[in-house]
Parts: C-alpha cells; sequence; structure tokens
C-alpha cells in the first residue's frame, strides 16, 4: 500500500466492526510509536459545537502568529481534510507515509518499561507492557494514529484534537491534553454513551485530566461533569461562573473571573460562523487560551481577528448565489432545532426545498419533526455508507 486511498481500505477491512470502543489497542499503538507532544495540546469533546470551537481556536492562534495543527472530523470531500497544519490540509502522499508508520507499529511490538502510575482518577497515557501479538485496528483508530503522529512531529506552535464519539473510549482520549474543552451536551449516539445526558455528559468528561484546566461552555452541564472535574481535581471553569459573554445587536463581550485570572474583552465583532450557539462556542475557546495563556500567550487583536476571520464548511454555510444555498451538518436534535431557528431568521423566501440524507441509527422522525415547519419541498437521499437510511 502506498497511496492514502489503499491504506484507508486496508483499514476498513481489517477490524470485523466498525466501531469498537476501547482504548487498549489505541493505547498499545501510540506507545510503541513513542508518540510525544512538545507543545500545548487542546481536546475538544461536546455533542455540538466540536467543531465550531476547534475552528475558532486555530483561527485565533493564527492570527496570534502561531503555527497550529489540527484534527478535525468528519472531512466533507476529501479524507485528508481531517488533518490541518497552519490552516491547510495535509497531502495525501505526507498522510500515507504515517498510515504506513502506524501498520509497522501494530505488527511489531517493541519491548518499554511501564510508566510510573498516573493520579488517582486520571486515564494513564500509556499502557502497560507491551504485548508480543500483532493488533487489529478500527479504521478510526488507525487514522486518529496516524494523523495524531504527524501532528506530534510537524513544526506547530500547538495542536487541537477534536474528539470523535463521547470521550472516555474515543481514541483521541489516548493522549494527554493540556486543556480539555467540552461544548454542549445533549441525546446523540445514546446506543453507545447512555440514555440521557447524565450518562452523556460523564463519558464526554473523560477527556480531563487532574490538575488541567477544563473549560464546560454548556450554560446547563450536567451535574456529572461538574462531578467527574471536582473528583480528579481538574481546573473546572463554568460558563455563567467563570467566564461569562454578553451582546447586543453591533457586538458583543467576554469577561473571566477565574482563579487569579480577571480579564474582560469589549467591543468585539460577531464571529464569522453563523448560528445561535456561535457565542457560547467562542466564549468557551476564548477560555481555554486564558487558561492556557502561561503557554500559549494570546493578544486581544489575534481573538478578535480570529473570530472575525474564521471559516467551517458545512455548519449553517450559505452558498452565495440564487437560488440561496444553505449546508448544514446537523445530525441530532439539538442541533437541527439550532438549525430551524438559523433558517427562520433567514428571512422570507417562498419556497424551501430540502436535501436530506442521514445515519439509519438516527432519530429521524424527531429532526424531521423539527424542520417540517419551515420545509416546502424535500429532497431524501441515500448516503454512501453502510450506515446509511435509505431515501425510499
Amino acid at each position: 500500500m502506498t497511496t492514502l486511498a489503499e491504506w484507508l481500505a486496508h483499514c476498513a477491512a481489517m477490524h470485523p466492526t466498525t466501531m469498537d470502543l476501547s482504548l487498549e489497542r489505541t493505547v498499545e499503538v501510540a506507545r510503541r510509536l513513542n508518540i510525544r507532544f512538545k507543545v500545548p495540546v487542546i481536546t475538544v469533546a461536546g455533542t455540538n459545537g466540536k467543531g465550531s470551537t476547534c475552528a475558532m481556536l486555530e483561527s485565533i492562534c493564527r492570527h496570534a502568529g502561531y503555527r497550529t495543527g489540527l484534527y478535525q472530523k468528519p472531512e466533507l470531500v476529501h479524507f485528508e481534510e481531517r488533518c490541518r497544519v497552519n490552516g491547510e490540509p495535509v497531502h495525501a502522499d505526507d498522510l500515507a507515509l504515517h498510515f504506513a508508520a502506524v501498520e509497522s507499529a501494530r505488527l511489531a511490538p517493541q519491548a518499554s518499561a511501564s510508566p510510573a502510575p498516573p493520579p488517582e482518577g486520571a486515564l494513564p497515557p500509556w499502557g502497560g507492557p507491551a504485548p508480543a501479538r500483532d493488533i487489529t485496528l478500527t479504521q478510526f483508530e488507525f487514522s486518529t494514529l496516524a494523523i495524531v503522529r504527524l501532528l506530534s512531529l510537524a513544526d506547530v506552535d500547538v495542536i487541537v484534537l477534536e474528539v470523535g464519539l463521547g470521550g472516555r473510549f474515543d481514541s483521541v482520549n489516548a493522549f494527554d491534553t493540556d486543556c480539555a474543552v467540552i461544548t454542549s451536551i445533549d441525546l446523540d449516539h445514546t446506543e453507545w454513551l447512555g440514555p440521557d445526558r447524565e450518562s452523556i455528559g460523564l463519558e464526554k468528561a473523560q477527556i480531563m485530566r487532574p490538575g488541567k484546566p477544563a473549560i464546560v461552555s454548556d450554560p446547563l452541564p450536567p451535574a456529572s461533569v461538574v462531578k467527574h472535574a471536582e473528583n480528579i481535581g481538574a481546573d473546572l471553569w463554568l460558563v455563567g461562573r467563570d467566564f461569562n459573554y454578553s451582546g447586543d445587536r453591533q457586538q458583543w463581550g467576554w469577561a473571566g473571573h477565574h482563579g487569579q485570572i480577571q480579564r474582560r474583552y469589549h467591543g468585539m465583532s460577531y464571529p464569522a460562523l453563523r448560528g445561535a450557539n456561535q457565542l457560547l462556542n467562542a466564549a468557551g475557546a476564548i477560555a481555554a487560551l486564558e487558561a492556557i495563556r502561561h503557554r500559549l500567550p494570546i493578544t486581544a487583536q489575534a481573538i478578535r481577528t480570529g473570530l472575525a476571520m474564521v471559516e467551517l464548511p458545512g455548519r449553517f454555510q450559505i452558498v452565495p448565489g440564487q437560488p440561496a444555498l444553505v449546508l448544514d451538518v446537523a445530525h441530532n436534535p439539538q442541533a437541527v432545532a439550532a438549525l430551524a431557528v438559523n433558517l427562520d431568521a433567514m428571512g422570507f423566501f417562498p419556497t424551501t426545498h430540502a436535501v436530506f440524507g442521514a445515519m439509519r441509527d438516527k432519530d429521524i422522525a424527531g429532526l424531521l419533526l423539527k424542520m417540517a415547519p419551515l420545509v416546502d419541498v424535500w429532497h431524501c437521499c441515500t448516503l454512501p455508507t453502510a450506515r446509511a437510511a435509505t431515501a425510499v
């Protein structure tokens, strides 16, 4: 295998299931690869708002003059969109080299000493002694290892990692973080994460680390999130308690009062990303950067410019032209409710067409119910994946 396409096909055929919630395989191969970070790492989890928060962090840091590495998911068109260095997707050939390294590591165990045990309540970044056996990986585990290895070796000043599903068993959680961010929490992937917000919140809270900042930008976080942060001794920042935002039709501001940190930003333009919840995401991103300011100083101008210039395709993205075209990846009740609010605020259009496709494990009836009053004509499609619901 030499091309990225060949590696992706190889990964898809390797593991008997596409989703196998466990960290042991990722942790072990990461140890064999000796993946280490020399720069601050920010990990972002949540039901909705992860992608927006990651994009804002990347944009602010880049406008502050820092070199950035970003792991985001999923891609819109090309797989290599998942890995960005200094704002640009990496080249497929470069990524293929790291897939080859992961393949070599999973097939060739290397003896290594066990590290000291982690603090109580923390997820150990590395496992015990390497077992003398081959390790099968899911496609997500394999690609995460390849992308994180690339970022760990890249010439960057900060790395932002977006969690895919949950937190506890997501492959991103195999790596320690310097700052954990948890965005909004709502019902999604309930078959894997639990039936309610408390269960789902506890899964996502597992990305927190003892003594490290944990930013929660959900205004009504589940009690399980706060309790877990307190149990492990994380440095918890809550929106509404440790940082706040306010605004009018023209501008908005942010204020943080946490420990020795007291800072305010006034008269900021609204983020370039559209949507009812983007101020929450922006507030969380600013809080995360304030929490690690001692390692990554950020100027007020970088925050203003970074938020004003941020881009994220497919998140209430309005494509210029006639007819008006809106692209959005809303896929759970909370996200679809926000999409409905945003569409309703766009103004009058005589007819609204919706092109709709979804995975069969989604609450499709619930999604359609929220959108039905705003849509005149539906065009249903079948997505090119085994998980997809059929259009008929």
